[in-house]
């Protein structure tokens, strides 16, 4: 990737005047109409992978010449390399009982909050969560303390709403929903099922769970060891990735969203080697579905910066979340089931 040497933002933004379009054939006798925003998708992901990695082996920051980049804060171009996935495929599936209904109590509790520190609340108050003895309101109580003392319990990375289901605060509610979960016997019916997709199906039912957290916490269950479905079997485009899908593509073809990602999968060696870009991926492990869907929700954002007058969906404009780097190690683990070929010295 080309990068400026400066932290001068103007200096990487692409004219309006730039906006060519090359017609791209997929499968099916389609045609996507690429904007100049889906070269830049390619070389964002191989720099902020590149970012990634020179941390892990632990170079001094900064990591990257980007100064978008080095400015705001993007997720990893592997989702299982984040710093949530990675707590929770370390922390929450793999230590613990490991019968589909532990496995998935667990990963429910942590994802309906999404958040390290109130996973941490919980467990120092209660002990490892176990379903067989789960009482919604014991967990309600340590909630309402933290609340109480003005900390936060969810985190601000997605909206996770409210279900209907009678108490007065949200925290309350959810984890009621989890308790008609385990009695719906949801993770007997998830170990079942067959698919990627059905896993979606049966989270999607309940409410508050709309298309992308169905689809998230699918992903999520499947990191651990009572699931093992492909991720390239199937995706959900969530509200960013529809917009990043807009500034990288003025025309789809008629095709969905979901499956503009699989075509875009289809062409992702061929996009790398005519922009001579050197994509390093995780151990041996290429981009999956869920790993493209999550780059265009990340594109949509840098796309602020670097490709202003783009027309993604998003009336956004500007990027929120500042980066702070850390020089603290970042021990990665995942899936066994991945075979991953990692280096001994990542998980220390």
């Amino acid at each position: 990737m080309d990068r400026p040497s400066t932290d001068n933002l103007t200096e990487i933004v692409t004219p309006a005047t730039a906006w060519d379009v090359r017609n791209i054939k997929v499968a099916g006798g389609r045609t996507l109409k690429a904007t100049p925003v889906f070269d830049t998708y390619w070389r964002f992901a191989a720099e902020r992978q590149q970012l990634f990695i020179r941390r892990v082996f632990g170079s001094p920051p900064p990591w990257t010449e980007d100064p978008v980049l080095r400015r705001y804060r993007f997720t990893n171009a592997y989702r299982a390399s984040d710093r949530v996935s990675q707590y929770l495929i370390q922390h929450v599936l793999y230590e613990g009982d490991q019968t589909p209904s532990e496995i998935f109590f667990r990963a429910m509790i942590f994802k309906l909050f999404n958040k390290i520190e109130t996973w941490q609340a919980l467990t120092s108050r209660i002990g490892q969560p176990i379903a067989a003895t789960y009482q919604p309101d014991e967990y309600a109580r340590v909630l309402d303390d933290l609340l109480d003392r003005q900390s936060r319990v969810y985190s601000a990375a997605y909206i996770i709403p409210s279900p209907n289901l009678g108490h007065p605060r949200k925290h309350r509610n959810h984890l009621h929903l989890l308790d008609r979960m385990l009695l719906d016997e949801v993770p007997s019916l998830i170990a079942a099922t067959k698919s990627l997709e059905t896993v979606y199906e049966i989270l999607k039912q309940y409410p508050s769970i709309g298309p992308f957290l169905a689809f998230q916490f699918a992903i999520d269950l499947n990191y651990s060891a009572f699931l093992d479905f492909s991720e390239m079997d199937f995706v959900v485009a969530g509200p960013g990735a529809r917009s990043g899908i807009r500034r990288c593509f003025a025309d789809t073809g008629g095709l969905s969203d979901a499956d503009v990602i699989r075509a875009v999968s289809d062409l992702r060696e061929n996009e790398f080697s005519r922009q001579d870009i050197d994509f390093p991926d995780l151990w041996g492990r290429p981009l999956q579905l869920i790993d493209l869907q999550n780059l265009f929700c990340e594109v949509d954002k840098y796309s602020r910066v670097v490709h202003p007058s783009s027309p993604g969906s998003s009336r956004r404009t500007r990027i929120k979340q500042k980066y702070r780097p850390s020089t603290k190690p970042l021990p990665q683990w995942y899936p066994p089931k991945w075979n991953l070929n990692l280096p001994t010295l990542l998980l220390a």
